[in-house]
């Protein structure tokens, strides 16, 4: 029974991604829209710049503003009753 189910599962996600694929209309993005005036492309070099050296370096430098500040605020004591 175990394995119907599983059976059924896998057939429900692979219909279900197949008909998002479809239905997202890829050919649509081809036509232009009034007023659209898309700028200059960005270069392998810009494109990595900004969507992997840039996320990692607000992440290090957040890192280090934590790791800084961190020991300046001091652990508050849980009072016992």
């Amino acid at each position: 029974m175990d394995k119907k189910n599983g059976m059924r599962a896998g057939v429900v996600a692979a219909g279900t991604t197949l008909m998002m694929l479809l239905m997202s209309a890829p050919a649509l993005a081809y036509t232009r829209d009034d007023g659209d005036d898309p700028g200059p492309g960005l270069s392998a070099m810009e494109t990595i710049g900004l969507y992997v050296i840039a996320p990692i370096g607000l992440f290090l430098v957040i890192t280090a503003l934590v790791m800084v500040l961190a020991p300046t605020i001091s652990p508050r004591r849980a009072s016992s009753r």
